[in-house]
Order: C-alpha cells, then sequence, then structure tokens
C-alpha cells in the first residue's frame, strides 16, 4: 500500500507541477529553460552522490531511488525554478527570499511527509544539509542567469554591428 502511495505521490508531483505550464507564458518558458536544464543537471549530480555515499535511504532499491530522483527534479524542482524566475528575475532581494522560503519548506516540512510516505529517509544528510545545498544553487543559478542575458545582449550588439 505504502509503495503505491509513493507511486501516486511521485506522479502527482509530475502532473501537478507540469499542469501549472498553462498559466506561463511561453516566451519565459524559453528565456528560462537554458539556467533550468543547467541547474537540474546540478541536481542530478547530487542525486548520484547522495546514492553512492549514502546519504539517504530510499526504499524499493535502485529503480525506486531513479524513479523518485527523477520526479522530484523533473517535476516541481525544473517547474518551480522556472516559475521562481518567471515571477522574481530582476527583483534580487525577492528572488532570494523566494528560494530561501521554497529550500526551508523542502528541507524541514517537506522532508518529514516525504519520509512519513517513504518517499525517502535521510542518513548522512540531514535536513539543514537539504537547505544549505538547495539555497546556493539557487544564488548560482541566478548568477548564471546574470551571466545568459548578459551573453545574449552582447550577441544582439554585435549583429546589429
Amino acid at each position: 500500500m505504502k509503495n503505491l502511495i509513493s507511486l501516486l505521490i511521485r506522479i502527482g508531483l509530475v502532473l501537478f507541477s507540469w499542469g501549472t505550464l498553462i498559466f506561463l507564458p511561453k516566451k519565459s518558458f524559453a528565456k528560462y529553460l537554458p539556467v533550468t536544464f543547467f541547474s537540474t543537471s546540478i541536481l542530478l549530480v547530487e542525486a548520484l552522490l547522495g546514492r553512492s555515499y549514502k546519504w539517504w535511504k530510499i526504499k524499493g532499491g535502485e529503480k525506486a531511488a531513479t524513479n523518485n530522483a527523477l520526479a522530484f527534479v523533473f517535476g516541481p524542482y525544473f517547474i518551480g525554478n522556472i516559475w521562481i524566475f518567471h515571477l522574481t528575475y530582476g527583483k534580487f532581494w525577492l528572488y532570494s527570499l523566494t528560494n530561501l522560503f521554497a529550500d526551508s519548506l523542502l528541507a524541514f516540512p517537506l522532508n518529514s511527509l516525504f519520509k512519513r510516505f517513504n518517499l525517502y529517509k535521510l542518513k548522512k544528510f540531514k535536513p539543514i544539509h537539504l537547505f544549505l545545498t538547495a539555497f546556493p544553487y539557487s544564488l548560482f543559478n541566478y548568477a548564471f542567469q546574470l551571466y545568459i542575458d548578459k551573453t545574449q545582449q552582447t550577441n544582439i550588439f554585435e549583429t546589429r554591428k
């Protein structure tokens, strides 16, 4: 029964996340897609490291671990990243506060909820470690998006010459 609940949670997270895109302008999706792929890649590396170094435990073995990672990374993280950039980019303080809130929510109450539903159990990683890795990622992502914007502006000016 708990496996079924875990499966339904994973499917629900992905479907709900992607379903919200009907409200997002296509231009924003395209603009923030590169930084989202960049940060998603970093998070996938963290997921692999987490399994290798046993930072957390997932019932069901490698298949369940892979399913969980893919559901979280390509569901709420991927789409949430695009939404946060869409709603806050250009206002660094708002972006930082939004990520501070979202990362705190993940690390503490949601982490407990996911543990209760047997999605994963932290071992060598603690909730504070989740927060202390997630929040700096968001700052790095912001810097990466600034770099993308600067590069695109430079390319626009060079083609106008």
